[in-house]
């Protein structure tokens, strides 16, 4: 800007000492109008070329103004699977597939499953009910050769346990090398919960239901001294089973009865839930008892908080009233961002929120579905501390059990019925076109069949949870 001032005086300087001659000159009218119109021009480019460039007014991302229209499509990309219920990720190109029975498969990138297990414990896992099983996988941020599993055992009991990778083979792991971390008693065969993930901290999340049974009549939800109905937070990097990691809200409350792996409570059955891999925010999944199911945002470094059952379920009291009451306010607890009732759907498969850069519309977008009816939804942020919710319907998967993220932040679904696990794409992008001298036709555009809006199979898995909800 000093610079292009600068000059703009001495240009100046100089066209005042041409002035005079405009009159001097014996030139016709028209013409000294011309050269003066075409000294302006000149002075205007001038300016032009030494000024600095507009700045764009600078946006934080995830805001409501920079979220725009998504399609969603599911296009096939793996299958051969038997009850697929969780898809992980190493820091590789690789994807990792879950069989509730006991297996892990390994996924390439090209989509080929790799023919031997990655995994096999069918012999220390139970999974006689269908929400027992091998239900959570995550591996070490610190060592790509250590992962981490969540399984049911044989007595029916929550077990978190460290395996490492064979030493020869990056798609086998070592099934004698099972270290257990953690064991949780388990009073009931459902609402085990099951997943495992790191989040931005380094610190293994553990989510664990509230024991089963109608209602939590134990009361695990609320109860700062047991395990159940938890989000737990642990270290376990670098240590034989596991610390607690500072910054635990319990840790330190001078309570002898409050467990210090605790991080937040108040759930029921948080099934699914991630981690936004720009901000550290997490999102979760809690499967509702009779009447509701709920997605719930936690911002990164938040500890402590009460999520609100047994005494809500979704944004309404628990146990329902005639005619249903809103959940206080002022009672401490935290409501969901999105809610969802029995016409919907009856159990929540938390997502991921999009951060891949193949669609660059769909960042920002958080994904999930419904187990029972195979509705997809899309949450974006509303710019006022809300989220601005879309029903999508149904894309495809019957059964969506899990959804997965790649390292590059792709999205991928697994459908628990068909085996199948599905890359999840928006086809409101487009490329413009390169222009030709040669004017051609426009090509017609591949038609994309609608997906009938069929009941979906009524799989053992579906059975249980139309069960266990009058339980």
């Amino acid at each position: 800007m000093i610079l292009a001032s600068r000059f703009t005086k001495q240009f100046h300087r100089g066209v005042l000492r041409l002035a005079p001659l405009t009159t001097t000159w014996r030139m016709a009218p028209r013409s000294k109008l011309l050269l003066c119109g075409g000294l302006l021009m000149l002075i205007s480019v001038t300016i032009a070329l030494f000024l600095p460039p507009p700045v764009a007014a600078k946006q934080a991302p995830n805001q409501a103004a920079t979220i725009k229209a998504v399609a969603l499509q599911l296009e096939k990309f793996a299958e051969g699977f038997t009850q697929p219920v969780k898809i992980a990720r190493a820091e590789d190109d690789r994807l990792f597939v879950i069989e509730r029975k006991g297996y892990i498969y390994v996924v390439q990138s090209n989509g080929v499953k790799v023919a031997t297990p990655f995994l096999n414990i069918v012999s220390r896992v139970g999974s006689d009910n269908s929400e027992q099983g091998l239900l959570g996988l995550a591996f070490d941020p610190t060592d790509a050769n250590i992962f981490y599993v969540n399984y049911t055992n044989l007595s029916g009991d929550t077990v978190v346990a460290r395996y490492k990778v064979a030493a020869n083979n990056p798609n086998l792991a070592d099934p004698n090398s099972e270290q257990i971390v953690l064991t949780v008693d388990q009073p009931a065969a459902n609402h085990n919960g099951g997943d495992l993930a790191f989040g931005s901290d380094g610190e293994l999340y553990i989510p664990l239901g509230d024991g089963g049974g109608g209602g939590d009549p134990s009361g695990n939800g609320q109860n700062l001294s047991r395990l159940l109905g938890k989000i737990l937070r642990i270290h376990v990097s670098g240590v034989t089973t596991y610390t607690i990691p500072a910054g635990n809200p319990f840790a330190n409350d001078s309570n002898p009865n409050t467990r210090a792996e605790i991080w937040s409570y108040g759930w029921r059955n948080p099934w699914r839930f991630s981690f936004d891999r720009s901000t550290g925010d997490m999102f979760v999944g809690d499967v509702g008892q009779s009447a509701h199911e709920e997605v719930d945002f936690e911002p990164v470094n938040t500890a402590g908080r009460n999520y609100g059952w047994n005494r809500c379920e979704g944004t309404y009291v628990y146990p329902a009233k005639n005619p249903p009451q809103a959940c206080p306010t002022n009672a401490g607890f935290t409501m969901p961002i999105f809610d969802y009732g029995r016409s919907d759907g009856c159990a929540v498969t938390g997502g991921y929120l999009y951060r891949g850069a193949t669609y660059p519309n769909l960042v920002g977008h958080y994904l999930f579905a419904d187990f029972c009816t195979g509705n997809f939804w899309d949450l974006t942020p509303n710019g006022s501390g809300g989220w601005n919710n879309t029903k999508l319907g149904k894309l495809g998967a019957n059964s969506p059990s899990s959804f997965g993220e790649d390292h590059n932040g792709e999205l991928y679904v697994a459908d628990y019925g068909s085996g199948i696990i599905y890359h999840i794409k928006d086809t409101a992008q487009t490329t413009t076109p390169t222009p030709t001298s040669t004017p051609t036709p426009t090509a017609t555009p591949t038609v994309v069949a609608t997906v009938p809006t069929v009941p979906p199979p009524r799989t053992p898995w579906i059975y249980m949870s139309e069960i266990h909800k009058a339980q």
